[in-house]
């Protein structure tokens, strides 16, 4: 299992609420037990002598408070994650449950908590000697100062955690990861290239059913340095696959086994649902979806809608500036994977903002506004996906809309698309 892997898996645990929390409270444990092993180190008559009610009635407090506070703190993410559910969509609930400040926080609760009922019964049964008490004593105020500044971090931050705004933002950071992992990945070949390198290949098949999550490069590497040929991947992360459809080809000079397709094979990660990681239509996606939400008649937000706008802009800028930039030499010189398509991926921002907010005339502005931007970022691909969607917008327009006056200041803009 190579890093990549590893980290992939490490992702997948930041979206379990018990990941780390059981870590906080295993250091607890640990850091009780760790305070004895000081009595064995020195014997300084220097240090002053810490009184047993003192750090009982300490103790005492803290674990009397944290667990109220720890209830509190779910039944607030709870209220918050729901929240950002239903505003925005369910796709993006796996992004604010990762939150970090909330996972912190709850872990430093519940950690102080089974700190101080453990600290609690080893003080009770005489555990500590003179030198462990003084080292309980600091190791259990460092604990309550940093609960005191986690809560006061945490306040600030659940407050805001499921705001819309917020969740848009974890959204736009997640599919630029994306973007940015998918460049990273492989050699993309084009459209011709591909077809060329998959005839008279090998076909391996998808072996489960569901959506590809996540593709060990390093190991479809090594099986084609194996036979000394190429892997050709079929199926990116976000498709859905079944066992009859093909999720590689490998092009090499000799028939390979069973081994090598198995080990092709078990290269795929395929789950249930979709993933942020190395899946940027997923964000795109799950943007446009927030978008069509608020433009839907029971929530009737448009301005949502537009500043979702302003996001796909800078999201395809940012994208624009990465592809033309220098690339350093791919080691993964073997595997061969499709280039992303601009035409999906503005079907995928776009289609449904124009589809829901064409009637609108803000909204019709804004995304004209916005296809005019993109078609001046130099790059011949987002100019024509932004002519063809504004085009497209014009069309919906001039069905939704019957005022002369907006349809021509709407065909203007959509004249300067075109042009530009």
């Amino acid at each position: 299992m190579n890093i990549r892997r590893i980290d992939f898996y490490l992702r997948r645990l930041r979206e379990r609420l018990w990941a780390k929390p059981a870590l906080f409270c295993a250091a607890a444990v640990v850091s009780v037990f760790a305070a004895r092993t000081v009595d064995s180190w020195w014997d300084w008559d220097l240090l002053p002598d810490i009184s047993f009610d003192m750090i009982e009635k300490l103790l005492t407090i803290i674990s009397s408070s944290m667990l109220a506070v720890a209830t509190f703190a779910v039944a607030s993410m709870l209220s918050a994650y729901s929240a950002a559910a239903s505003s925005a969509t369910p796709r993006a609930f796996k992004l604010v449950v990762a939150d970090d400040m909330s996972q912190n926080a709850l872990s430093s609760f519940i950690g102080a908590f089974i700190f101080s009922i453990i600290a609690i019964i080893a003080l009770k049964s005489g555990y500590y000697g003179e030198n462990g008490l003084f080292f309980l004593f600091i190791l259990t105020l460092s604990i309550f100062g940093w609960v005191v500044l986690t809560f006061v971090r945490w306040v600030d931050s659940v407050a805001r955690l499921g705001e819309l705004g917020s969740t848009v933002e974890k959204v736009e950071s997640a599919t630029k990861d994306a973007l940015s992992q998918r460049q990273k990945m492989t050699t993309t070949v084009s459209d011709e290239v591909h077809a060329e390198m998959i005839k008279d290949a090998d076909v391996i098949y998808s072996p489960d059913i569901g959506y590809v999550q996540h593709i060990e490069i390093s190991a479809l590497q090594e099986v084609a340095k194996k036979v000394d040929g190429k892997i050709v991947v079929e199926a990116m992360p976000g498709t859905f696959v079944t066992g009859n459809d093909p999720i590689a080809y490998l092009n090499a000079p000799t028939a390979i086994d069973g081994d090598a397709r198995e080990a092709i094979a078990d290269a795929y990660l395929i789950d249930r649902d979709r993933t942020f990681d190395n899946d940027p239509r997923f964000g795109f996606t799950t943007l446009a979806e927030i978008a069509a939400r608020a433009l839907s008649p029971g929530v009737n937000d448009p301005g949502t809608a537009v500043s979702i706008l302003g996001h796909f802009v800078r999201l395809f800028y940012n994208w624009a500036a990465r592809v033309d930039a220098p690339k350093a030499k791919n080691k993964y010189d073997r595997v061969l994977t499709p280039g992303l398509s601009v035409d999906g991926l503005f079907d995928d921002a776009f289609g449904p903002v124009a589809r829901h907010g064409a009637g609108d005339f803000a909204v019709a502005l804004a995304f004209m506004d916005a296809m005019q931007e993109l078609a001046r970022t130099g790059d011949e691909r987002l100019r024509k996906a932004a002519r063809k969607q504004a085009s497209l917008m014009m069309k919906r327009a001039e069905i939704a809309h019957t005022l002369p006056e907006d349809l021509e200041r709407l065909r203007a803009l959509a004249k300067k698309v075109t042009l530009g």
